[in-house]
Formats: C-alpha cells, structure tokens, sequence
C-alpha cells in the first residue's frame, strides 16, 4: 500500500518525465469537472431559489392554509361568516408547527375615480394580520394600522395605484354592492397610505387591504364573525401533512385548502424546475466524467513502461488500477475545490448583490434571479460527483489488465 500511495504521489506531480504530453488533458479534464461543478451548483441554487421565492411571495399573500365555511369553497369574496370562537383561534395549540392563524374576509367592489374605475376585491384583515411577511413587497407609503379605532387607510398595488391614477396620501371612493339592494350599494371612502408589488399580476390586478371591520360592517356581521382563516406553517415541506392535521381538528362545517390547491397552475410550473435542475446535473457529470476518463487513459497510456515494470515486480492488477484511482481521484478533488470556490462565490455576490434580473420579470414574478442552497446539499453534491466519476473509471482503468509486462516496457 506504501508503494502505490509513493507512486500515486510521484503520478500527481509528474516527475517521471521531464515533458508530460498528458498534462494539457490533465488540466482540460480538471477544468471540465471544475466548470461542471460550477454550473450545477448554480442550478441547484437558482432553481431552488426561484422555486422558495415563488412560493414565499403567493403564501404571504394568502397563507399556507385556508380555513373557510363549505358554503364558501367556490367563491373568491366571503359569504357565508365564520365565528372566531374556534380553539385553534388566535393560537392552534393542539398541532405543532403552526406558526401564525389569522382573520380575514373578503367583499368585491368598484373604485371610483375622476377619470376611470377598476373593479376588485377587498380583503379585509385586522390587528393580527401578519404585515412581516408583508413588508417585502411594500414598495411605496406605509403599512396601515387597524390595532385602533376603524380607519380608512388602504393598501393597493403598484399596478392598480397606475390604473387609477392614484398617489400616497390621495383619497378615493369605492362601492360594494347590497345583496338585498344591488342599484344602492355601499359607498366608502378610503384613503391609500401603501402601495405593494407582488409581481403576480393576478393578485396586484385584485386585492385592496381594508379594515376588515368595514366588511364586517357592509355585511351585517358580528364583531366575532369572519370570513376565513389563513393558517401559516413553520416549514412549507409540512403543508400536506399539516392541512391533513388541521382538517382532522376542525368543525365538519368547515374546510381547508392549500395554497397549493388553490394556485395549482403556478406550482405544477415550478415544480418542473426539480426536473430541470436535475437534467442538467446528469448532463454535468457526464461531461465531468468523460473528461476524467480521457484522462485516465491518456495517463495510462504514457506511464505504460511503468505499468509493465510494476507487473514484473510482481504487482497485483488491482494494486496498479488503485495508482491510477488515487491520481483521478485527487484530480477530480482539484476540479471540485475550483469549482466550489467560483461556484459558491457567484451565488454570495448574487444573493448579496442582485446583480443578475430577468428579462421579464413577469413571466418569472420577480425582478432578480434569487438563489438559495444549504450546506447539506453542497456536501451531498461534492461526494456523489467524486463517487459517480470514480464509478465510471473503474471500466477504463480494467485496460490495465490487457497489458503485457514484456510489450510494456519495450513501449515507446
């Protein structure tokens, strides 16, 4: 064993030659790993963190779970109210994991101003609505304040600010319609101290954040009744299981639905990036490895004399195979180190920095390309790329076995 790690070392730095002609294939094929390894840990990263970011953005705006009446399952705006009087209101104590249960209800109605009008629909929330997930998308103005006495504060989106015309501080009316009187609806006047950009068009282009307490109001109902609850989780990768929970614990009157169901398309799409990511890190380790491979034989075609003298020595096939494995697989360490170290350097300056947007925000939701990878992935990464390159050496270094000690060391 002495023997094959002295020769391994004497392989690595190239000194039984004065000019090696496998040294350019060499630096190609550690190259090859180092570009490979790159290019896979900005997948990962990019994919993964295009894939939380999304579904980060679409849970702040409607949590992770829904608790509603089942007389509202198939409508956007609240009908039928929910009492607050529940046990899993203001805390769910009975399930771990939950993080945060909120209050809110929804009315559609018509913005009024001097020059145009917009339908939408109003969300009304109160003093235990979640604004930290929210402050992210605050672009303009404020946040409202609705812990006190009712207000007319409103928060409205970039888009539908730019519709109306409408700037911080302005006043607007807005009308909701009766249901026992549709030609006289509800007039209220509202004044907009927030403007917020989501970069879904379908949510900038619907929602107004309002004083729950006006729905409550408009709706003839109790202080105590609301239109739904929206559930935030701990970690998102529970969502099945925590709907499932919750379902299990609450009312049969009511029913759950995750964010995932009701935004189906966008998460089906973002579920393809996991197939992408790992395409391009099959293709990766091919290339990596059919580089590794040109190497290795170019290797051993050179050191061939040597191979011949080691096997007059009476060295095992096995033991002169394991010579070339170690040299691969340091290479292979080489062009993993580099690989990591600009690898992982991009995505610091990126997440740091942002300096790499999209074309078009709007077909991606947001301007940047966010990325996200943790430590356990980046070790996973590194180990199976050496595991799976050294895999694929096995078959070319069995050419070692074919080779005739007399033929070898008349090689020239």
């Amino acid at each position: 064993m002495n023997l094959e790690y002295f020769i391994a070392k004497r392989l690595i730095k190239g000194k039984e030659h004065k000019i090696s002609i496998s040294a350019p294939i060499i630096k190609i094929a550690i190259a090859a790993i180092a570009i490979s390894v790159f290019m896979m840990l900005i997948a990962i990263a990019t994919g993964v963190g295009l894939k939380h970011k999304i579904r980060e953005k679409v849970s702040a705006f409607n949590g992770h779970i829904q608790i509603y009446n089942y007389d509202n399952n198939t409508s956007d705006v609240s009908v039928v109210p929910v009492s607050i009087k529940q046990e899993f209101y203001p805390r769910f104590t009975t399930i771990d994991g939950i993080a945060h249960v909120q209050a809110v209800a929804t009315k559609g109605g018509i913005i009024r101003t001097e020059n145009t009008f917009e339908g939408f629909i109003a969300k009304g929330v109160g003093s235990d609505y979640h604004w930290e997930v929210f402050k992210e998308y605050l672009v303009e103005g404020k946040l409202p304040d609705y812990s006190g006495d009712l207000n007319t504060e409103v928060l409205l989106s970039r888009l539908m600010a730019n519709r109306l015309q409408l700037k911080i501080g302005e006043s607007f009316s807005a009308f909701f319609p009766k249901e026992e009187d549709p030609l006289k609806p509800n007039q209220r006047k509202f004044k907009l101290v927030g403007i917020y950009d989501s970069g879904f068009e379908e949510i900038d282009a619907m929602f107004v954040f309002v004083d729950i307490r006006h729905i409550q109001r408009m709706n003839k109902w109790e202080s105590t009744q609301v239109g739904n609850f929206e559930v935030f989780l701990n970690s998102f990768e529970d969502i099945d299981l925590k709907n499932r929970e919750i379902y299990g614990q609450i009312l049969s009157t009511l029913d759950t639905q995750t964010v995932i169901g009701k935004y189906y398309k966008i998460f089906e799409w973002i579920g393809l990036f996991d197939f992408n990511i790992a395409l391009i890190i099959g293709i990766m380790i091919i290339v990596g490895g059919i580089n590794m491979i040109t190497a290795l034989l170019v290797l051993i075609l050179e050191r061939t004399q040597m191979i011949g003298i080691l096997k007059a020595l009476g060295s095992a096939n096995w033991s002169i195979r394991k010579v070339f494995l170690y040299n691969a697989a340091y290479l292979i360490a080489v062009g993993l180190f580099w690989g990591n170290l600009l690898g992982l350097g991009f995505i610091w300056v990126q997440q740091k920095y942002r300096l790499l947007k999209f074309p078009n925000p709007k077909e991606y939701y947001i301007e940047y390309i966010p990325v996200h990878i943790d430590f356990l992935t980046i070790v996973l990464l590194n180990v199976g790329v050496l595991i799976l390159c050294l895999l694929m050496l096995l078959v070319p270094s069995y050419i070692i076995t074919k080779i005739n000690p007399v033929r070898a060391i008349r090689f020239e």
